[in-house]
C-alpha cells in the first residue's frame, strides 16, 4: 500500500511542479500548437499554446513507477513492458508533434509511417509479453476463459488493442482537459482491479499484479498532475506525445493483466468517441452524408452550441461512469467465484 501512493504521488507532484517548468521553455523557444482550419473556429484561439505536455508525463511516470520500487517492491518484466510501450508510444508522439511544430502545420507524421510504427511496437510488446514476460494467452473479461488464443491470436489481439487503444485516446485529445481527465479515470479503476488481483493470486493467477497496480497508479498521479495545467482554458498541450502514451499503457496494462475484455467498459469513452469518428466516415464514403456536425464527436456537441466546458465536464463524468462500471463488473465477478464472501 505504501508503494502504491509512493508511485502516485510522486508522480503526481513531479507532474505538477515540472509542467510549469516545461511550459515557460516551450514558451521562450515559440514552441506551440498549430490548430486545424477546419475544425471549431473558436479553437483558432489555441493556436500557439504550448504542446508536447505529454514529456512532463512522461518523466513523471518513469520516476514514480521507479521510485516506488524502494519499498522492497520488486520490478517485474511485465512491468517493465508497461512502462517501455508507453514511452516508446510517447516517442512516436514526440516525433509526430515535433514535425508540426518544425513546419508549422497540424499535420506531422504521415499516416503511414505514424502507424508502422505503432504496430512494429505492438508487435515487438506482443511477442516479449508472451515469450519474455510469459502472459496469458487466453481470452480474458475479469480473469481467463477457456478460449485460447494461441501465440498468433494473442499477437494479433495485442496489436489491435494497442494501436487502437492509443488513437482512441489521441482522438480524444481535442478539448482542454479532455483526455488526460477521462484517462485518470481508467488508470484509477486499474490500480484497485490491480492491488485486487494481488491480493487474490489463486483466483486471478496475475503475479505481477502489484507492479502493474503501481504502473496503472503512476500514470493516473501523472495524469491527475497534468490537469492542473491542462484544464480548461490550457496552459499546455499533451499533444501526440501525451496521448499516444497513454493509450499504450491503457491497453498494455489491460493486456497484461488479463482484462482484455473490459477494457472495452473502463475506456468507454475513448471507444464511443472512436466509434463516432467511423461511422462518421462510413457515412460520408457510402451515403455521402455526414451522421455528426463534426467528429470527433465531442466537437459534433461544441458546434451544437455546447460551452467547451461543459462537453468536458459531461464527458469526464460519462468517462467516470464507464470506468465505475467496469470497476464494478470486475467485482461482482469476484462475488461469484464460489468460496468468496463480501468485502
Amino acid at each position: 500500500m505504501i508503494s502504491l501512493m509512493l508511485a502516485g504521488g510522486i508522480a503526481l507532484w513531479v507532474s505538477v511542479l515540472s509542467t510549469p517548468i516545461l511550459i515557460r521553455w516551450l514558451t521562450r523557444k515559440r514552441i506551440g500548437q498549430h490548430v486545424r482550419e477546419d475544425g471549431p473556429q473558436q479553437h483558432l484561439a489555441k493556436a500557439g499554446t504550448p504542446t508536447m505536455g505529454g514529456g512532463a508525463m512522461l518523466a513523471a511516470v518513469v520516476l514514480g513507477f521507479g521510485l516506488a520500487h524502494v519499498d522492497h517492491v520488486a520490478f517485474t518484466r511485465s512491468g517493465y513492458l508497461v512502462l517501455g510501450a508507453t514511452v516508446a508510444f510517447g516517442v512516436i508522439g514526440f516525433l509526430d508533434d515535433w514535425i508540426k511544430v518544425r513546419h508549422r502545420r497540424s499535420l506531422g507524421l504521415n499516416k503511414r509511417a505514424k502507424f508502422g510504427a505503432q504496430v512494429l511496437i505492438a508487435v515487438a510488446f506482443g511477442l516479449l509479453a508472451e515469450h519474455w514476460a510469459g502472459v496469458d494467452t487466453h481470452l480474458s473479461f475479469t480473469w481467463a476463459t477457456s478460449i485460447q488464443l494461441g501465440s498468433v491470436g494473442w499477437l494479433v489481439l495485442a496489436v489491435v488493442v494497442m494501436v487502437g487503444t492509443s488513437n482512441a485516446v489521441n482522438l480524444t485529445d481535442g478539448l482542454d482537459g479532455l483526455a488526460s481527465g477521462s484517462a485518470t479515470f481508467c488508470f484509477a479503476v486499474l490500480a484497485i482491479m490491480g492491488y485486487w488481483q494481488f491480493r487474490h493470486p489463486k483466483i486471478y493467477h496475475v503475479l505481477p499484479a502489484l507492479d502493474l497496480a503501481l504502473m496503472a497508479v503512476a500514470l493516473a498521479g501523472a495524469c491527475l498532475g497534468f490537469l492542473w495545467w491542462n484544464a480548461a482554458p490550457a496552459k499546455i498541450f499533451m499533444g501526440d506525445t501525451g496521448s499516444l502514451a497513454l493509450g499504450s499503457g491503457l491497453g498494455a496494462l489491460c493486456l497484461l493483466m488479463n482484462l482484455q475484455l473490459l477494457l472495452i467498459i473502463i475506456g468507454g469513452l475513448f471507444v464511443v468517441i472512436t466509434l463516432s469518428v467511423v461511422i462518421q466516415v462510413i457515412s460520408f464514403r457510402v451515403f455521402g452524408r455526414r451522421v455528426f456536425r463534426m467528429a470527433p464527436l465531442h466537437h459534433h456537441f461544441e458546434l451544437a452550441g455546447w460551452p467547451e466546458t461543459t462537453v468536458i465536464v459531461r464527458f469526464w463524468i460519462l468517462a467516470g461512469l464507464f470506468a465505475a462500471l467496469g470497476l464494478g463488473i470486475f467485482y461482482a465477478e469476484f462475488l461469484t467465484t464460489p468460496g468468496q464472501g463480501i468485502l
